[in-house]
């Protein structure tokens, strides 16, 4: 399984940025798939997750009521929708993938399959 993300960039404080995340490869089907991010210096954060059916996204308290979690099963597609962004959520973030899923969703040990990540920078 690839996974190519893209959308990152600058962006000001209160306002908003919409991730992408292509999945190809193997078929995607029963595929959980989520985001993490990282900041500089600190350790790779859970940010949102899903599994692949139903699509129930779980995500951080950092980021609940801001960011909205999404999938296209069809076109094998998940996004990260982003609002009222704020500075501490300048990070790389990370599309990431694994077959099924695990209650631990989490924790970035329990996928396989990580993208290249795309930065993202919010000024204040």
């Amino acid at each position: 399984v690839q996974l190519q993300a893209s959308g990152g960039g600058l962006v000001q404080a209160g306002g908003s940025l919409r991730l992408s995340c292509a999945q190809s490869g193997r078929s995607s089907s029963d595929y959980s798939t989520g985001w993490f991010r990282q900041a500089p210096g600190k350790e790779r954060e859970f940010v949102a997750a899903s599994r692949w059916s139903p699509i129930v996204p779980r995500y951080a308290d950092s980021v609940k009521g801001r960011f909205t979690f999404s999938r296209d099963n069809a076109k094998n597609m998940v996004y990260l929708q982003m609002d009222n962004v704020k500075p501490e959520d300048t990070a790389v973030y990370y599309c990431v993938a694994r077959y099924g899923w695990s209650v631990a969703y989490s924790s970035p040990q329990q996928y396989v399959f990580w993208g290249q990540g795309t930065q993202v920078t919010v000024s204040s």
